[in-house]
């Protein structure tokens, strides 16, 4: 029988009984059509599994008890950012929930020279809270139990001057690029990779990310799309530097 794992951005206690925020009661009710007696498992991000009970099941709220605790080890050795040009409408949401599912620890959306999408600070917010619950349904889906950092959206010059002091690795992919991932050899402190929006990094872009300590990093002969592209550079690194 499938685990059913809700998050819940709660305190979470062994012992205690609880009402799902309305978004999760209505998923837990109305979606799942679970009722008193059926089990559940909560995670608020603090890396643990909660298994819990359906006490009751009403109109306005879901009454569940925490029953019992486990720490969850699902996390990758390699601790990996994604810093991904913005995409446009669901790219972007598709790039987020498979770079959690493949372990990020954090996601940076940001606007670079050939960038489309242009958001303002109103639009920039409600991105942000969607991108946190794409990551939080990936996360359910995934088993993972700490939920990946998703900075507010930025500009790529004000996120390099954010960087001094970060040892990670540094990477981003570029056409030209001739070091493969296989080449590479990332410490604990993991790596950042950097990722363009559809029209790819600009000469401006590249310039500064060359004065940042980046270096250029090649997939293959093909040019993928960028919602194809970081994915495929996270699972590369995951598979041959980090979950092996």
């Amino acid at each position: 029988m499938r685990t059913i794992r809700i998050h819940v951005d709660l305190p979470l206690t062994v012992g205690t009984e609880i009402a799902l925020p309305a978004q999760a009661g209505e998923h837990v009710a109305r979606v799942l059509r679970l009722v008193a007696g059926d089990p559940l498992t909560l995670f608020n991000g603090d890396g643990t599994d909660y298994a819990a009970a359906i006490r009751s099941v009403g109109k306005r709220e879901v009454l569940v008890e925490v029953l019992d605790r486990q720490i969850v080890e699902r996390e990758s050795p390699l601790p990996l950012t994604l810093a991904q040009g913005v995409a446009r409408g669901e790219k972007m949401d598709l790039i987020v929930q498979k770079a959690t599912e493949l372990g990020v620890v954090r996601i940076v959306p940001l606007l670079t020279e050939r960038s489309e999408v242009k958001l303002d600070a109103a639009r920039a917010e409600k991105r942000l809270a969607h991108w946190q619950a794409v990551a939080a349904s990936a996360c359910e889906q995934c088993g993972r139990a700490h939920l990946p950092e998703i900075l507010p959206t930025q500009t790529l010059p004000a996120w390099l001057a954010s960087l001094d002091g970060d040892a990670a690795l540094r990477l981003a992919l570029l056409p030209e690029a001739t070091a493969s991932a296989r080449e590479l050899r990332p410490g604990s402190n993991g790596a950042l990779l950097v990722v363009g929006p559809e029209g790819g990094l600009g000469e401006r872009d590249t310039a500064l990310l060359r004065d940042a300590g980046f270096a250029g990093l090649r997939l293959g002969p093909r040019i993928l799309r960028t919602e194809t592209a970081g994915l495929a550079a996270l699972a590369a690194l995951q598979a041959l530097h980090g979950d092996f």
